[in-house]
């Protein structure tokens, strides 16, 4: 199902907003620095496994439910 780590990044963003929207920024570059570059996914992006996998080990970290 292509986007999913679109709609797993945007989540994550959202979730860390809702406390400050200062985090916004703070969070893509986390995400960067993991190694996932936010503006790489669009709707129609595949969905790769490995980054999935990266995604939820970022969002545990965070404390954010995927």
């Amino acid at each position: 199902m292509p986007g999913q780590i679109k709609r797993m990044i945007d989540r994550i963003i959202e979730e860390r907003t809702r406390k400050s929207p200062a985090f916004a920024h703070t969070t893509r570059t986390k995400l960067m620095l993991k190694g996932i570059v936010p503006d790489r996914y669009g709707a129609d992006s595949p969905d790769d496994p490995k980054t999935l996998e990266q995604l939820r080990t970022v969002a545990s970290e965070l404390g954010i439910a995927l």
